[in-house]
C-alpha cells in the first residue's frame, strides 16, 4: 500500500483500569500516534502542519474491541490509507498483541483536511487522488 505506518506500544499503568485492562481511550491515544506517523508519510508531518495550518481532522471513528490488552502487553499497531473520497479519506488500523499476534482492535477513521484558523475544509491533494485503488 502506498501509505502505511506501524508503531509499537507497551501498555503502561496509565493505559489501564483498576483491573489492569486497557481502557478504550488508551487505544485511541495509541491509534493517534500511529495516525500521526501515517500523516507524516502522506506529507503532513507535524512541522509542516504547524507551518501551513492545514490539518487532518477526525470526523468519524469506528472501533471494534475484539480482545483486551493488559498491563505490560506490547502492542503492534498498523495503519494505512484505506479509501479516498473527494473531501474525505479513511484510514484503517489494527492493534495486535506482539506475544501471540492476537487481533485486539480494528478501527476505521474518516478524516477531512481543514485549513485553520478559518476552519474551512479543503479538497484532498491531487497526488492522493491518483493513487491506485486500495
Amino acid at each position: 500500500m502506498p501509505f502505511e505506518s506501524s508503531t509499537r506500544e507497551e501498555v503502561m499503568f496509565f493505559d489501564t483500569d483498576i483491573g489492569g485492562v486497557v481502557h478504550n481511550l488508551a487505544y485511541l491515544r495509541m491509534i493517534e500516534t500511529c495516525r500521526t506517523r501515517l500523516a507524516a508519510k502522506m506529507g503532513m508531518d507535524l512541522k509542516s502542519m504547524a507551518h501551513t495550518k492545514l490539518f487532518p481532522v477526525v470526523v468519524r471513528t469506528e472501533i471494534d474491541y475484539r480482545r483486551p490488552a493488559t498491563l505490560g502487553d506490547v502492542l503492534l499497531l498498523h495503519g494505512h490509507l484505506a479509501e479516498m473520497q473527494r473531501a474525505r479519506f479513511w484510514c484503517a488500523f489494527e492493534v495486535r498483541r506482539e506475544s501471540d499476534d492476537a487481533l485486539l482492535i480494528t478501527c476505521r477513521q474518516a478524516l477531512a483536511l481543514v485549513q485553520m484558523p478559518e476552519g474551512k475544509p479543503v479538497r484532498l491533494p491531487k497526488e492522493w487522488q491518483d493513487l491506485p485503488d486500495q
